[in-house]
């Protein structure tokens, strides 16, 4: 058995920038073991699989070690693919997920997420997450991760977190952030506890930082960058309970996987 396999570099405008992404499409699912082992055979911090379901998809996304109900960069690759690979003829998708029905609409070469708001409360900093970074942030928010915020710009782009303080704890991630001297705001995220020291572009971080942004800084329309290494560039919006995320694509690979029958 063959199965195509695409390598899309999302939030990216090029190669070599952004977020890779495994993309598989599939007539039907396989089984969650196998679909696994491609995951984790990939080496990349998400693989997506989607399959047709009436008039819309249903879509699936695996890190090295388990599946997750959420992940921004490989939705927006999936429809990278959709849009410019497989001739999918409209200008939007909808996605079934884990976390509920996601659309993404294409806007020239940028591409929006439409994903529900999750807006993060106050908190006090683990005492392991503060050592990990040693500067003290300014607050502690806390959602589906962690989230450090920092006073300026520099304080993000020159952290240096000690991994393994960024372990122990119950939440997904660590994200920090500040703001932006030519973007609203800044941030990177760490996830060691995932495999990942950290991800360049995470989509499903902005469901969080959106909300906590759009307040603190009085408008509903944001850009944004993640300062990582690859980095990439992210436009936002607030939509009430939901918030758009939009970004580019580039395409970076095309390839065939061979299955064992």
């Amino acid at each position: 058995m063959e199965l195509t396999l695409y390598q899309i570099d999302a939030f990216a405008d090029r190669p070599f920038t952004g977020n890779p992404a495994a993309i598989c499409p599939l007539t039907e699912w396989l089984p969650d073991d196998v679909m696994q082992a491609i995951a984790t055979e990939n080496n990349l911090s998400e693989t997506a699989y989607f399959v047709p379901v009436g008039d819309h998809y249903h879509i699936r996304w695996f890190t090295l070690a388990h599946e997750v109900k959420l992940c921004g960069h490989a939705t927006l690759a999936s429809a990278y693919v959709l849009f410019n690979l497989l001739g999918y003829d409209r200008d939007k998708l909808e996605f079934e997920s884990l976390s509920g029905m996601l659309s993404v609409t294409r806007d020239g070469d940028w591409y929006e997420l439409n994903f529900p708001a999750d807006e993060p409360i106050p908190c006090e900093a683990p005492a392991n997450i503060l050592e990990a970074f040693g500067e003290k942030p300014t607050q502690c928010l806390r959602s589906m991760d962690y989230i450090l915020v920092f006073e300026n710009e520099e304080d993000v782009a020159n952290a240096q977190p000690i991994s393994d303080k960024l372990i122990d704890h119950e939440l997904r991630g660590v994200a920090i952030t500040a703001p932006g001297k030519e973007h609203d705001f800044v941030c990177r995220f760490f996830a060691p506890r995932h495999g990942l020291k950290e991800d360049p572009v995470t989509g499903s971080l902005y469901t969080q930082l959106i909300p906590y942004w759009a307040e603190r800084l009085g408008k509903t329309e944001l850009r944004a960058r993640q300062v990582s290494k690859r980095g990439g560039e992210v436009r936002c919006r607030l939509l009430g309970d939901r918030v758009a995320i939009a970004g580019q694509a580039a395409e970076y690979m095309v390839g065939r996987i061979r299955l064992p029958d």
